[in-house]
């Protein structure tokens, strides 16, 4: 989705920020921030990307921060209608299509690698080895990239070639041309939606099954695999609900344009922000490995800062 400030205020936007604007400003720094540090974290300890769930964890935080600093960017540009020719609006769905679908799909491989690690613990070292990283982040990228090209194939198939010089506030809604193509885009985004959701539920079932039969340390490692899937859930939840967003959208466009605002708003700030703050939760905070590195990194950082001084 790519942020229309416009379409979010029901109003032409003016010169100057406004209370929503500010506070996406404010949740997308502290995000951004909470990220880095994070990822300066996970590069800090080589132990870290020699794990699979580590290196999957990585990938998901660095593609939300690109999401966050790309999608912050359209909001201001269409907040102080600065605008730019179509094919570099077409460049930027392409990256934001991309990274949209990214993250849910990482989270959804992530799932299946506790699967196999409390399901299938003997053959966890031979499915999720380092050495099979690159495959599983080609894969994750393969599969995030087949929305964007049926968009982009129909947006292609449509489009007058003076349309992508033309100056305009950059907007999804930009990409489609005919309301078919809107349907389109909605059942691809739904079928993601209906694999990923199956392939939690299913995990999640397959581990309750091995929770109840295991017992004292096996037990106990058994129901932290199934809090974080059932995290892993809520948090797909918020994202797949992002891609229901647009028809959810479109329906009360044509009821009321003032309603059609506060919606759009409400769904960027609960189903566009709010799951990329969750990962730092889950992996960051609840992990404990992780969580003593952070902190390590986090106090010498400051006390390199305060001697410095």
């Amino acid at each position: 989705m790519v942020f229309n400030y416009s379409l979010i205020e029901g109003k032409m936007p003016g010169t100057k920020l406004s209370d929503r604007v500010i506070l996406v400003q404010v949740f997308v720094s502290v995000f951004l921030f909470i990220n880095v540090l994070q990822i300066t974290t996970f590069f800090m300890k080589q132990f870290f990307y020699t794990v699979m769930r580590y290196i999957l964890f990585a990938i998901t935080l660095l593609s939300d921060c690109l999401f966050l600093i790309i999608t912050n960017t359209t909001l201001l540009l269409g907040h102080f209608t600065i605008t730019i020719q179509m094919w570099l609006c077409v460049i930027i769905f392409i990256v934001l299509s991309l990274y949209t679908f990214i993250t849910p799909v990482t989270l959804t491989a992530m799932t299946l690698e506790r699967y196999v690690a409390i399901c299938m613990p003997m053959r966890h070292a031979e499915l999720c080895s380092t050495q099979r990283a690159l495959q599983f982040i080609l894969i994750i990228h393969g599969l995030s990239s087949v929305p964007c090209i049926v968009v982009l194939f129909m947006f292609f198939a449509s489009a007058n070639p003076s349309f992508y010089f033309q100056g305009r506030v950059c907007s999804a809604e930009m990409l489609i041309i005919y309301r078919w193509q809107a349907h389109v885009r909605s059942a691809v985004s739904q079928f993601y939606f209906l694999i990923m959701s199956t392939t939690i539920v299913f995990s999640y079932v397959q581990i309750m099954r091995v929770a109840k039969a295991a017992s004292g340390e096996n037990k106990k490692s058994t129901h932290k695999g199934l809090r974080t899937v059932v995290l892993h859930g809520f948090q797909l939840f918020l994202c797949l609900i992002q891609m229901w967003c647009p028809i959810i959208e479109d329906a009360v466009f044509q009821i009321d344009l003032n309603v059609f605002s506060t919606v759009r708003y409400f769904n960027y700030i609960t189903f566009i922000l709010a799951p990329r703050c969750l990962s730092p939760l889950i992996y960051g905070l609840r992990d404990e490995k992780f969580f003593y590195a952070l902190k390590y990194s986090t106090l010498n950082g400051l006390f390199k800062v305060q001697i410095s001084f």
